[in-house]
């Protein structure tokens, strides 16, 4: 009885945490469904983004977690705008939650602060990803093709933009070009190989 408790409380104070954010932040917030069920079963999303590389860090001066944490951060960015960190702990905790708008400010505003930063490939392709989301194909394409001109092995920015040449505009075969130097990069990710198969179907199987 105790353990059920304990768990009603932690689900209590992490929707809580959510929905606070929601109306703190004020934006429209999407929220597409991680798997499509199929004949052969699950099969990748083509409406997800890769992965966040890693969570954000607490706000500066802050707790890790809980509301008090994401307004302090909100309030901090809205006071310090030029701290860089701080902007892209905002932007990444937006990303998470599929706030593409908000989210794509951010990190835009971050590459104007630090465009030469450690982060910025990593900003660049998930500004992409968010581009993707808000229907801007091409932008996206611009975005993950910058990243992967700087750097050729970044794996994550080739995921993105394999989906959107395949899934957004049936552009298979420079998908599958990709794709290759994906799969040669990455070749024991089980993502990766999730991305092919469904590349497959899809190329067999157009909509």
């Amino acid at each position: 009885m105790k353990q059920q408790t304990a768990l009603h409380i932690f689900i209590g104070v992490l929707v809580g945490f959510v929905a606070g954010y929601l109306v703190h932040e004020v934006m429209v917030v999407r929220q597409p469904v991680r798997l499509v069920h199929g004949e052969g079963g699950p099969t990748l999303d083509p409406t997800q983004p890769a992965p966040m590389p890693q969570a954000p860090a607490p706000a500066p001066g802050g707790s890790p977690g809980g509301m008090e944490d994401v307004q302090r951060l909100r309030d901090y960015v809205a006071n310090n705008p030029n701290d860089a960190e701080a902007v892209v702990q905002l932007a990444a905790m937006n990303y998470m939650i599929r706030n593409w708008t908000r989210a794509a400010e951010l990190f835009e505003h971050y590459l104007t602060l630090k465009p030469d930063g450690p982060q910025a490939l990593d900003v660049m392709s998930d500004l992409g990803a968010c581009y993707r989301e808000l229907q801007q194909p091409d932008r996206a394409l611009e975005m993950f093709s910058k990243v992967t001109a700087k750097a050729p092995e970044h794996w994550q920015a080739k995921y993105n933009q394999v989906m959107v040449l395949a899934f957004d505009l049936k552009r298979f075969d420079q998908a599958d070009k990709v794709l290759a130097d994906l799969q040669r990069l990455q070749p024991q990710n089980a993502d990766v190989a999730e991305l092919a198969a469904e590349v497959a179907r899809r190329r067999a199987n157009p909509s």
